[in-house]
């Protein structure tokens, strides 16, 4: 029986790499549901990954999901447990996104950074858990960042963590990241919170820092390279290996390519 992948934010980024990936698998057969807050992009999404992949045999479905609008939540949670049956053997909690260079208003760029990266996640999550205990093999993923650990913070060689030069306020330049770490940070809590709630039940939860991406997650795929950032296609595997449990000896943590991101 095919194992059932809910991504939110899957049309894009780096939410269309991990579709991209557990699409292209042949280790089992996957239903995967593509979300997206416009269907007409999903739908883009999914003929560009089966027009790269046509001999998969893996299935995908557009759900289009606001995961800021609670009446889409519910349709797409009613849509998708119609699918399976009641039955959710993967959550993968992707959507996300960097206001930080964007929003002006200082109140609007921290509640609208809190919303979308962990609040609406804390909703869905929520919304999705009674179709994730009826799976065998139940997984609750959820995507971090480099930014939110706090022993990460210390490291000055990275552009996001440097001081600025300059005394007083306001300050000129780059400040970093605040608002959106800080959501990120918060979202490893959460990530704790759901692996202790949910430990007798089987589910195996994880975060994922899959490294600095250039994907339109902040609306601007030129200012993340100049920090460094990676192609997106680096991270498929990274949340396929997760999804297919060579990283069970790692549940509860934040996992990285190659090890476990401090906190």
């Amino acid at each position: 029986m095919a194992k059932s992948v809910f991504i939110t934010g899957a049309n894009t980024g780096l939410g269309f790499q991990i579709v991209r990936a557990l699409y292209s698998s042949s280790k089992e057969p996957y239903y995967i549901f593509v979300g997206s807050r416009s269907l007409a992009n999903a739908h883009n999404a999914i003929e560009a990954i089966k027009t790269e992949f046509p001999t998969s045999t893996n299935t995908l479905t557009p759900i289009q999901i606001d995961i800021e609008d609670d009446t889409s939540i519910q349709s797409a949670y009613d849509t998708i447990s119609s699918h399976v049956n009641g039955k959710l053997d993967v959550l993968i909690n992707n959507a996300g996104a960097i206001f930080d260079r964007q929003i002006a208003s200082e109140r609007e760029l921290w509640n609208k950074s809190w919303s979308v990266n962990t609040a609406s996640t804390q909703i869905v999550t929520s919304k999705f858990v009674p179709l994730l205990l009826q799976s065998s093999d139940p997984r609750l993923l959820f995507i971090t960042s480099g930014t939110a650990s706090f022993a990460g913070s210390a490291n000055r060689a990275l552009k996001v963590n440097q001081s600025p030069e300059t005394q007083g306020w306001p300050k000129p330049g780059f400040l970093g990241l605040p608002a959106y770490r800080s959501a990120k940070t918060g979202l490893n809590m959460l990530m704790l919170e759901w692996h202790r709630i949910l430990k007798e039940d089987g589910v195996k939860v994880f975060a994922i820092s899959p490294g600095l991406l250039a994907t339109g997650l902040g609306g601007d795929t030129e200012f993340l390279k100049r920090l460094g950032a990676a192609d997106p296609s680096v991270a498929g595997p990274i949340i396929r290996s997760v999804v297919e449990g060579e990283r069970d000896g790692d549940v509860g943590k934040v996992l990285t390519r190659d090890g476990i991101q401090g906190w």
